[in-house]
């Protein structure tokens, strides 16, 4: 599969996701997230699990993964290695201040018909020539021809002009985390204005066990009143109940967080609306997931 189909495949992924139930998640892991001086080096995981942070399902993409120094100039990804289970890199505090570290995608889902057969847009594409039907694939692909590689999944240029029952949805969503080297900076939460976006009121990398936090949210640069967000700590496998929380933001999209205890949380938030900009799609869904490390006081 190419890489943007991947990276598309995972965008799709992530936002059918219904946030509060238990399944497979997207999450990015760093090693800390507040090192001191600029002689440090982060190790970060990647990977998608059932149980926040245990290694059980795949591993992440590393080639969306980007880095933004503490200026908001991009940074350098190192040591990059994919097994199994996790991807696995490195990135070089060498400079003082707030570094961001994660994947912005964005892509087209959807499907459209042709004289009464469906055709899907994005996803994971289509059988390949001559695997015998539809659902055929190569192999790990649920049958086809051996050796066979499942075509590349359609895209809106695709769609011919006589095509009928057009349904098409515009994706997009964020996966960061934030790791600080000295002294805490906020250059990297500058907003683009595009899409949902954190804008935090308390420094990500300044979270007590039993004090409140607060997190703005905006979608294409205004406050995102009444957006879903879950919090789920880590360590499930442990417990017998998840332990995580369905919040909402306020009219100013502001989320308020107590932490009960230390450790580190898996935040997301999701959100749809019809503020679509590409021809003929009549949905917008977004996204956006952090791990955020919380001590003790």
């Amino acid at each position: 599969m190419r890489p943007i189909a991947r990276r598309l495949l995972a965008a799709a992924a992530l936002l059918s996701i219904p946030a509060g139930l238990s399944a497979h998640r997207m999450w990015l892991l760093p090693s800390g997230t507040v090192f001191s001086g600029t002689n440090s080096w982060v190790t970060v995981d990647a990977a998608v699990s059932n149980d926040l942070f245990f290694l059980d399902h795949q591993p992440g993409r590393l080639d969306g993964i980007k880095v933004w120094q503490p200026d908001g100039t991009p940074g350098e990804l190192k040591n990059g290695a994919t097994g199994r289970y996790r991807s696995v890199f490195d990135v070089q505090l060498d400079k003082p201040g707030t570094w961001k570290i994660g994947s912005q995608l964005s892509g087209v889902v959807g499907s459209f018909k042709i004289d009464g057969v469906e055709k899907r847009v994005g996803g994971r594409g289509g059988p390949p020539p001559g695997a015998g039907g539809p659902g055929m694939g190569g192999p790990g692909m649920g049958g086809g021809q051996p050796g066979a590689v499942r075509q590349p999944p359609l895209t809106i240029a695709d769609i011919p002009a006589n095509a009928t029952e057009v349904k098409l949805t515009e994706t997009s969503s964020r996966n960061e985390i934030f790791v600080t080297a000295g002294e805490p900076t906020t250059t990297v939460f500058k907003p683009t204005n595009q899409g949902l976006e954190f804008a935090p009121i308390t420094h990500p990398d300044e979270l007590v066990a039993g004090e409140a936090a607060k997190f703005r949210f905006l979608i294409d640069g205004k406050p995102a009143a009444g957006i879903k967000v879950s919090v789920i700590p880590g360590g499930k496998r442990y417990r017998n109940e998840e332990g995580g929380r369905e919040l909402t933001t306020g009219a100013d999209g502001v989320l308020t967080v107590t932490w009960p205890t230390a450790g580190m949380y898996w935040l997301n938030a999701t959100t749809t609306d019809t503020r679509t900009s590409t021809p003929r799609a009549t949905e917008r869904r977004m996204a956006y997931t952090t791990t955020l490390e919380v001590l003790t006081p």
